[in-house]
C-alpha cells in the first residue's frame, strides 16, 4: 500500500489501513447501496439524525480514498418515525429486495419489532445497547449492553459513596431494560451495601412527573439513575428543577448526545453521569491501537465540524464493520456469509473499543469498557472521571 492511500485510508480507520488495502475506484459502477432504519422524525430524531450525520461522514471519506473494492458505496437512509411498526414495515420491504445487511434502527423498541423478523437474515446491526440478541443470531448489537453500561455507572457511584439509589425509568422497553440492569448489578456481591430507596416509573408521553421527583426528594436518596431518552429526559429535567432536587444524576448512554445537551442546557442537573465508549472520551485513553483509532475517528470528526457523541460512534462502528465485511466477502456477499464474518471478527479497533465477537456476546465488547464521563457545561464537552470499568 503507498503512502497516500495508507494516509486517505487513515481518515477512516487504522485497521482497515492495515488490513483491507484498496483499488482505485471505478467510475462504472453505480454506488453499492448499503440500507440503514433510523429515526429521523419522532422523539428518537435526535439520536437518529446524528447517526445518519455519522454515515454521511463515513461515506464521504470511504469514496474519497477509492471506495470499497474500487467501488463506491452509498448509505441509504430510512426514517422509522421513532415507531416500532414504521420499522418492521421498512424491514419488510428490504427484505424484499434481499439485501444481505440493515443498519439499525437506534431505540431498543424499534430494534425488538425487528429482530424476529431476520431469523434467516438479513443480517441486522442495532443501533441500541438495550437489546440481548441470541447468541449466533442475525441480530447485532452496537455498544455496551445496558448490563455492563449499568454496572459501571453502579460501580464508579459506590466508590463515590453513593449507596441511596433512586431510579427513575420510563414503562417502554428501554426503561423497563435499564431497571432489570440496575436490579442485576445490585444483586453482584460487591454492591451489597448499596439500595434503591425509591423506584419510580413514567409513561414517555407524560408532560410532567413533578410527583415522582417529590417522593425521590422525601426518599433520602444520594443519587438518581435515570433510564429515560430523548423527550422523556427532557420531562424528568424540567420536574426535578420545579421541585427543587439537586443530586447527582446518571443516565443512559442514549442520552450522550451533544445535541441534547445544548437542547437541555438551561435544566441539566449540576452534576450529571454517562457511562461512555472511549470514542467520547480520547484525551484520556492511554496510547496504543485504541487511542490511535479514537483519534482518527475525533479527527474527521472536526473535519465534518461534527461534536464525537453516541450518536456519531453508535452509528460510525457498525458501518464501518460491514464496509469490511464488504471488502473481504464481495458486494455478492450474502446475508450467510457476512453474518460468519461477524461472528469471526477479532482484533478490531473502533470507537466503542477492540472488537472480539468470538465471545458469542453478539457485540464483541468487553464488560469492563466503559468510562465513566460527566458533562461539563464550562469545557462543552464531557470530561473522563473514572478509570475503565467505573474505577475511581
Amino acid at each position: 500500500m503507498n503512502v497516500v492511500r495508507f494516509r486517505c485510508w487513515l481518515i477512516i480507520t487504522l485497521v482497515l489501513a492495515l488490513i483491507f488495502p484498496l483499488p482505485s475506484l471505478s467510475r462504472a459502477a453505480e454506488p453499492y447501496e448499503i440500507h440503514v432504519i433510523v429515526p429521523l422524525t419522532g422523539f428518537g430524531a435526535f439520536l437518529g439524525q446524528n447517526e445518519a450525520n455519522a454515515l454521511g461522514m463515513l461515506e464521504k471519506h470511504v469514496n474519497a480514498s477509492g471506495g470499497v473494492r474500487g467501488r463506491a458505496i452509498k448509505f441509504v437512509i430510512a426514517d422509522d418515525q421513532s415507531n416500532p411498526q414504521v420499522a418492521v414495515q421498512l424491514l419488510n420491504a428490504l427484505k424484499a429486495k434481499h439485501v444481505p445487511i440493515v443498519l439499525g434502527s437506534t431505540l431498543a423498541a424499534m430494534c425488538s419489532a425487528m429482530a424476529p423478523l431476520v431469523d434467516e437474515g438479513p443480517v441486522d446491526f442495532c443501533f441500541s445497547s438495550a437489546i440481548h440478541p441470541s447468541k449466533g443470531s442475525y441480530v447485532f448489537s452496537g455498544n455496551l449492553s445496558t448490563f455492563d453500561l449499568m454496572g459501571t455507572m453502579v460501580r464508579y457511584f459506590r466508590e463515590r459513596g453513593w449507596k441511596k439509589l433512586a431510579l427513575i425509568v420510563t414503562t417502554d422497553a428501554s426503561g423497563q431494560d435499564g431497571e432489570k440492569a440496575l436490579d442485576d448489578s445490585l444483586a453482584a456481591p460487591a454492591n451489597k451495601d448499596l439500595s434503591v430507596v425509591s423506584r419510580e416509573r413514567f409513561n414517555p408521553s407524560d408532560l410532567s412527573i413533578d410527583a415522582q421527583i417529590t417522593r425521590v426528594k422525601a426518599a433520602g436518596a444520594q443519587a438518581v439513575i435515570v433510564y429515560a431518552a430523548g423527550t422523556p429526559l427532557g420531562t424528568v429535567f424540567h420536574s426535578v428543577q420545579n421541585v427543587g432536587l439537586e443530586l447527582p444524576m446518571g443516565t443512559t448512554s442514549a442520552n450522550l448526545s451533544y445535541d441534547a445537551m445544548k437542547q437541555y442546557a438551561g435544566i441539566l442537573p449540576k452534576e450529571l453521569y454517562f457511562t461512555a465508549p472511549p470514542g467520547v472520551a480520547y484525551e484520556s485513553l492511554p496510547a496504543g491501537p485504541l487511542r490511535s483509532t479514537v483519534k482518527t475517528f475525533v479527527d474527521a470528526a472536526k473535519e465534518a465540524n461534527l461534536h464525537v457523541d453516541i450518536p456519531l460512534i453508535a452509528a460510525w462502528d457498525p458501518g464501518l464493520i460491514a464496509l469490511a465485511a464488504f471488502n473481504k466477502l464481495g458486494f455478492e456477499a450474502t446475508a450467510a456469509q457476512i453474518h460468519d464474518f461477524i461472528e469471526n471478527l477479532h482484533d478490531f479497533p473502533g470507537d466503542y473499543g477492540i472488537y472480539d465477537f468470538r465471545d458469542g456476546s453478539q457485540r464483541g465488547l468487553a464488560p469492563n469498557n466503559g468510562i465513566e464521563v460527566r458533562w461539563d457545561a464550562a469545557k462543552d464537552y464531557w470530561v473522563a472521571v473514572s478509570k475503565f470499568g467505573g474505577a475511581l
